[in-house]
């Protein structure tokens, strides 16, 4: 039985592939995403596994997300295209997420479930979706205001 490689396997040998290729940019970022995923593993003593690396990755695409953000007020466009260029090349390695239909209606379908009528109680619905199967899918920024859209 063929199974698929963990996106840790995947990446490991993404950095050799690129570095065959002669792709620095692609190199560098991926070495730099191993070794932000193996101090992750140092750091909590736990072996490097499915949920720790993508756990690190999602972190590390946020990060540059947020990076990105401040490099476009300072007018900084040549660091916006490298951290662009960044976020694509990481993007690969994480699920695709849930599109915004199905997002929408899971929402609503908690909101009924939780009994939740004000934005008061909008931590009762995010730790609501948390347990739900498909919250490794879910990004909770854009969840956070799309509930505060639904309640009044």
């Amino acid at each position: 039985m063929l199974t698929m490689p963990t996106i840790y396997e995947q990446l490991r040998a993404d950095i050799i592939t690129a570095l065959k290729a002669r792709d620095t940019a692609t190199a560098t970022a991926l070495r730099t995403m191993d070794a932000a995923i193996q101090r992750a593993s140092l750091d909590t003593g736990k072996p490097i596994d499915e949920a720790l690396a993508l756990a690190t990755v999602r972190k590390a695409v946020k990060n540059l997300t947020d990076a990105r953000a401040d490099f476009e007020k300072g007018g900084r466009a040549d660091l916006v295209a490298a951290n662009s260029a960044e976020i694509a090349i990481l993007q690969k390695y994480l699920p695709a997420g849930l599109d915004a239909a199905k997002l929408e209606a899971l929402v609503v379908e908690v909101i009924a479930a939780t009994g939740a009528t004000s934005k008061k109680e909008m931590g009762k619905v995010i730790g609501a979706l948390k347990q739900r199967p498909e919250a490794a899918l879910i990004d909770f920024g854009a969840v956070s205001k799309l509930i505060q859209a639904k309640l009044p």
